[in-house]
Order: C-alpha cells, then structure tokens, then sequence
C-alpha cells in the first residue's frame, strides 16, 4: 500500500535522479562538442588556412580533429571500461578544450573521474594501464597513416624554425613508413601525423610515475610504500631536465607536485598481484621507454 505522500516523495526521487544523471551527460557532451571546435580550428590552422576571415575553412581541420579525438577518446574508454570491469564508480571522459592557436593544439586532454574506492592492487594496475595501452595503440595506427601524408622535403635554412624531437618509436615509425631520410632533408609532419606524435606524448606524461597519473597508479601498485619515493624522485628528474634540455619540464614538475603526489591507499593491499598484472607493469614501462622525448620541442 502507497500513501499519497509516499507517491510524492517517490517522484520527488525519480525527478531528482533524472536531473543528475542528465548533469552527469550534459557536461561532458558540451566539453566534448567544444573539442570537436577548437581541434578543428587548430588543425585548419595548421594547414595555413584563414578561419577568421572564412569561418567555412574550419571544417577542412577535420583529419586533425578526428585523430587527436581518437586518441585522448580511446585513452579514457580504455579506463573507463577498465573501471566498469571492476565495479569502480567513474564519471564519463571529460574532454577538454583548448586555445587552437599555435603552439597550442586546441585542447588540453581528457580525463575522468573515479568516484568509488579501488579495493585491490590488481584492479589499480588494470585501470591505470589500460589507458595509456589502448592510446598508444591508436596513436601508433594514427602516426603511419599521418607519415604517408607527410612530404620529406629540404631543411629550411636560417634560425627560429620550430621542430619536434623524436620518441623511439616515432622514429622507428618514421623509417618503417619513410625510409632512412636524406641529409639535409626531414619530414614535415601532416597534422595527422602531428596527432600521433601529440598522441605519444600524452602517453609518456600520463606513465609518469608520479602521485595518481596512470603511471603512479601503476607504481603505486608495484611498489607500495616507495611509490612517494619514487614520485620525488621523479619530479627531480624532470627539475634537472628542465634545466638540461627543455624548460616545459620544469612546468610540468610544478604541475604534479602541485596535484600531489601521495596516491591513497587500497582497501585490501593483502592480494598479491600476479604474473599478468607484473607483465601488464613491465608492458607500460617499455611503452614509457618508448614514447619519452627529452627535448620535445626546441628552435633551431
């Protein structure tokens, strides 16, 4: 039996559930839709294309937009679903926006949030890892089709050129595709091939060992009480490369050590993890290996 008031704080829950689920929707959908706009911005840009003066040359962006959205999308899923496996409450990816204007590339990345306690080790190593695999597989699809839009042509002569400094594996790319490059020439990177190599980057940073990146989770579940240790270390590191090679390490360290580096505890740190999980530790360490660029960006 139902009483009238029962019935009225029934709807009253049923409204009330309606409108957050719809909030849990809506924000990232408008973040998502603003990505699309800026990405495609930026990669009409770079494509010397006046968007300002012909606001229809924004849709010839798309290759870029398409890429660069594969990649951070395919990332997040890859924890999403990572997270759902494990009965972890997340919210959806919350991609996020940024200036199109260069250096900048139209967003900042994508994230989400995990909102429910991760219990064990094993469930911290598949979640922290299965982003930064699945994001570095699709860049990985995304730089070979770029290098078959990429010409080789003469090195511009003169200074204040911008150029990319080159992971192992976009070098290895790179010669699979193109071939041993002439002296005096390099690759001038399509914008698709430009989000592979954005795509490799954000791999390295997020395998940073550091406080709760993907890196640190999976550090974290390895090393338990050394990961602050490791995590200080690191920062270190990038402090003494920042001076040595490229002062964006410098940012990036202030950055980290300001989102922290402690990682909360599991629930149940008794499980030990198992050979899959060690060889899913040893895989992310080998992409880390492969995807880092000490000097990512310099002027000749």
């Amino acid at each position: 039996m139902t009483t009238e008031l029962d019935e009225i704080d029934e709807y009253t829950l049923i409204t009330e559930e309606k409108g957050q689920e719809k909030g849990r929707v809506l924000l990232p959908t408008l973040l998502f839709c603003a990505t699309i706009l800026t990405t495609l911005a930026s990669g009409a840009l770079q494509q010397g294309l006046d968007i300002f003066h012909d606001p229809a040359a924004i849709l010839q962006g798309y290759p870029f937009s398409i890429a660069i959205i594969a990649i951070l999308g395919t990332h997040e899923l890859g924890h999403f679903f990572a997270a759902k496996r494990h009965r972890v409450v997340t919210s959806l990816p919350y991609f996020i926006p940024g200036p199109p204007l260069p250096p900048m590339v139209g967003t900042f990345g994508a994230v989400i949030r995990i909102k429910s306690p991760i219990i064990y080790r094993t469930s911290l190593i598949d979640i922290g890892a299965a982003g930064p695999i699945a994001g570095f597989i699709v860049s990985i699809v995304v730089t070979v089709w770029g290098l078959h839009l990429s010409p080789v042509l003469p090195t511009p002569s003169g200074e204040g050129h911008l150029m990319f400094g080159s992971s192992l594996i976009f070098h290895g790319l790179s010669y699979l595709v193109l071939g041993p490059i002439p002296a005096g020439y390099d690759v001038f990177l399509h914008p698709v091939a430009f989000a592979g190599w954005i795509g490799f980057f954000i791999t390295c940073m997020n395998l940073l060992p550091i406080g709760q990146l993907d890196g640190g989770h999976i550090s974290f579940a390895v090393f338990d009480r050394f990961h602050r240790r490791i995590s200080i270390l690191i920062i270190m590191g990038l402090i003494a490369l920042g001076f040595a090679t490229w002062p964006g390490w410098l940012v990036w360290a202030v950055l980290v050590s300001i989102i922290g580096i402690n990682h909360p505890p599991v629930y149940d740190n008794h499980v030990p993890l198992d050979g899959r999980r060690r060889g899913t530790a040893l895989v992310t360490l080998i992409i880390f290996c492969l995807t880092i660029v000490p000097t990512p960006v310099y002027v000749t």
